[in-house]
């Protein structure tokens, strides 16, 4: 007799709102399958650019650990703009090097960075993020915030289009990161 696999996401407990721990269930799923994926990665590859100018994994991974704090404290605790990071994560915004100038190198700030330094970064973003993220009711997936835009004017957002908002950030950068890592693989053969 086969056993059969069951596939679920449950949701975190201890949330006032069950689609906000649906959503952080998401998410923490996207993490763990992340870090599966990045065992076994050396300083050198972390460091890795495909072309100058180009992100490596280890700033693609700081970044997401930025941007899940900089999203949590610009719209889930509606703080002005610029948020600062470097509380949460013990580093700031600019740490990430990004974006890059066309023919850069990756940023000295995480030049010989190891995998803990990430997997650290990573982990700070999102126990910061369910720490408020929890205590959101139903009520406050509505909320809308107003920020200026950087090309000029503003924008609306909201907690839920945030918290969606963050999810698909880290889908996207975790495809970048596979690709990367293939990349790499290709060109550190043999």
């Amino acid at each position: 007799m086969s056993s059969q696999k069951v596939y679920d996401v449950p949701p975190p407990p201890d949330f006032r709102s069950h689609t906000v721990a649906l959503f952080l269930a998401q998410m923490d799923d996207q993490s763990r399958r992340l870090a599966e994926d990045t065992r076994g990665m050396s300083a050198d590859e972390l460091a890795w650019q495909s072309l100058p100018g180009m992100n490596s994994i280890g700033m693609l991974l700081a970044h997401i650990a930025v941007v899940e704090v900089s999203w949590t404290r610009l719209v889930l605790e509606d703080r002005p703009m610029p948020v600062d990071v470097s509380d949460v994560l013990g580093v700031g915004r600019e740490a990430t090097g990004m974006p890059l100038a066309p023919d850069a190198g990756p940023p000295a700030s995480l030049a010989g960075k190891d995998l803990a330094f990430f997997d650290d970064l990573l982990a700070k973003a999102r126990a910061h993020l369910a720490r408020i993220a929890s205590a959101l009711a139903d009520r406050d997936l509505e909320r809308a915030v107003v920020r200026p835009r950087p090309g000029g004017g503003e924008g609306t957002v909201t907690v839920r289009w945030t918290l969606y908002h963050l999810l698909e950030h880290l889908a996207g950068h975790y495809g970048q990161v596979l690709l990367l890592r293939h990349q790499y693989r290709a060109t550190h053969a043999g």
